[in-house]
């Protein structure tokens, strides 16, 4: 075949369909910083089957959990930077600083922001056999029983704990934290009667709805979720700008090149804005999605470490 420019025009753009640096041997890692089974989990799975298919490498996803979420954050964070691993982590991620007092990285500046996925509220919930029905019950129980009204969470530090503290504080009363290893033990314990209420993302309260088990009492986004739609804001309650936001992220370690960091969210949010992806996100996380890239990403998280990290300064919180 005659060399032209046309047929070298050609041959550039049929490799350009898969970036160069995804044209490697070298197996591509998404890291977990959670056990298996998790709203993150699953993400990082989800995106693992499409991102082999589309970059035509092998994704693995590993579980690398323990130390608040910092032990896989670590990990990534000590990684080349040749765009081989990945972090796919959770909100929790912005309190690892405040929260552990030898986090063994700095999450603003080991870890470099790829890609920020989505958000969804945080919702609490109580056992339908608690006279609970809205957060003011919940108040008012508290001064009458000081001590005795308790709820679940997924861990000492997470985001619901956070807010569950500072809702405490607004309303004057004490709210018994009962920290759990993950949602599946907390809800159980709920379930059961062990606990009065449960703490947790929209993914996780909205999955028991349809039991009778369960009595959503109080949302914490600006608006109401078509699911829980008589269910009060915490703003609508009476709390002022009230917001806490389950959100789920991408990770890269620290100097991995800014092309790499951009055909990286490139391809993830290419994947994500797939129709049945999308809806399928929605639907089984209540996740809004916000499909942000690197520059976005970097605000929001830093916004998000400094608002989490005063809680848990202000109120003494150790992991």
């Amino acid at each position: 075949m005659k060399i032209t420019r046309r047929n070298l025009l050609a041959a550039s753009a049929a490799f350009a369909v898969t970036p160069a640096w995804a044209q490697t041997a070298k197996n591509m890692t998404l890291v977990v910083p959670f056990p298996p089974g998790g709203s993150t989990d699953a993400l990082a799975r989800l995106l693992q089957s499409h991102l082999q298919t589309k970059l035509g490498r092998t994704v693995l996803v590993e579980n690398k959990s323990g130390a608040a979420g910092s032990l896989g954050a670590v990990q990534v964070a000590k990684s080349a930077p040749d765009g081989a691993t990945f972090l796919v982590t959770f909100d929790s991620h912005a309190v690892i600083p405040s929260i552990l007092e030898k986090p063994g990285l700095d999450v603003e500046k080991d870890l470099m922001p790829v890609f920020l996925v989505g958000t969804a509220p945080y919702v609490l919930a109580a056992n339908a056999e608690r006279p609970y029905k809205t957060f003011a019950d919940v108040v008012a129980a508290c001064k009458a029983n000081p001590g005795v009204v308790k709820y679940a969470s997924v861990g000492i530090g997470t985001l619901g704990h956070l807010a569950m503290t500072v809702l405490g504080k607004k309303a004057g009363v004490e709210i018994v934290h009962v920290p759990y290893r993950g949602g599946g033990p907390a809800m159980n314990d709920v379930l059961g009667g062990h606990v009065d209420m449960i703490i947790g993302s929209a993914a996780l309260i909205t999955a028991q709805l349809g039991t009778n088990m369960l009595r959503p009492i109080l949302q914490m986004g600006r608006e109401r979720m078509p699911v829980l739609k008589d269910t009060q804001t915490a703003i609508e309650a009476g709390y002022p700008d009230f917001e806490t936001l389950a959100w789920w992220g991408v990770f890269a370690p620290k100097d991995t090149p800014p092309d790499v960091i951009a055909s990286m969210a490139k391809s993830v949010k290419e994947i994500l804005s797939e129709p049945a992806i999308a809806t399928s996100l929605q639907e089984t996380q209540q996740m809004t999605l916000l499909l942000a890239d690197a520059k976005d990403f970097q605000t929001f998280f830093a916004k998000q470490v400094s608002i989490w990290g005063q809680v848990v300064r202000e109120n003494n919180i150790k992991a």
